[in-house]
């Protein structure tokens, strides 16, 4: 005589049954299951930036650091590259950053590669040759703005290369372009908030330091939400380096540190 199966439970409750059991796994998963180690993060050295960014930046990606001229933008790119100068390579191409101020912020410069890019092409054909060696970790290039040879062909090359060395690309700029903003994995929004002084404020006051705010704009692997208020002290007040007058000192800079390396 034939059993009859077992009746199965109703579906409401099969349904029950199941997400309790995912709930439960994931009350038991903690944060730290999700954390990414130090090997792919690039962090910023600011705490309440990295937090919002959730670590730092993202390695094998792209990034925007935008805003005018002398709103921390330059500040921000420098502690990257002092992280990335700690145990590796970082690489500024087509970009003036007050020497003295990236090797008080940390960046090591004998680790340093300065490259001069006058033309948007210029920037994006050297960025292609030094990301695509694979030695450096950080490489902070302008903002190419859209225009013959510096398109979405450009970007996507280079999202390409940046992914395959594992690299952090920087573009640093007033404003990112339609390509850009697609390829940027995280986008970053700067501004001085506050000004801080020794003393009294005035043409003869000794500035103490900055406060910047930092919004992010894009995050592709979080909500694109948050902003951070990060305390820039007095050496990093020339962050943003643009009189032509003192841009020789930049190339000097680079051959001493092109001549250092030959010796070494």
């Amino acid at each position: 005589m034939p059993v009859d199966p077992a009746p199965s439970a109703p579906p409401g409750q099969a349904f029950a049954a199941l997400r309790e059991r995912l709930e439960r796994r994931h009350r038991d998963a903690t944060a730290a299951a999700f954390a990414l180690g130090d090997e792919a993060l690039v962090r910023t050295g600011f705490a309440e930036l990295d937090a919002i960014l959730g670590g730092g930046f993202h390695r094998g990606t792209i990034g925007t650091l935008e805003g005018p001229p002398s709103s921390g933008r330059g500040a921000l790119a420098a502690r990257l590259l002092a992280s990335a100068t700690r145990t590796g390579l970082g690489a500024l191409i087509g970009i003036h950053l007050f020497p003295p101020a990236l090797a008080a912020a940390g960046v090591r410069l004998e680790r340093l590669l300065l490259v001069p890019a006058a033309e948007p092409l210029a920037a994006a054909r050297a960025a292609d040759i030094v990301v695509r060696s694979g030695a450096f970790t950080v490489v902070v290039i302008p903002a190419l703005p859209s225009g013959r040879g510096t398109g979405q062909a450009t970007w996507t090359r280079l999202a390409s290369l940046t992914h395959r060395a594992n690299a952090l690309l920087i573009a640093l700029g007033d404003e990112a372009s339609t390509e850009l903003r697609y390829f940027a994995s995280v986008r970053l929004e700067t501004a001085i908030e506050r000004v801080r002084w020794n003393g009294a404020s005035g043409h003869c006051g000794e500035l103490a330091g900055f406060d910047v705010r930092a919004v992010v704009r894009k995050h592709k692997r979080a909500a694109p939400a948050g902003d951070a208020l990060v305390r820039c002290e007095g050496f990093e007040d020339r962050p943003d380096f643009t009189d032509v007058r003192e841009r020789p000192f930049v190339h000097v800079a680079a051959a001493s540190v092109h001549a250092r390396r030959a010796t070494s």
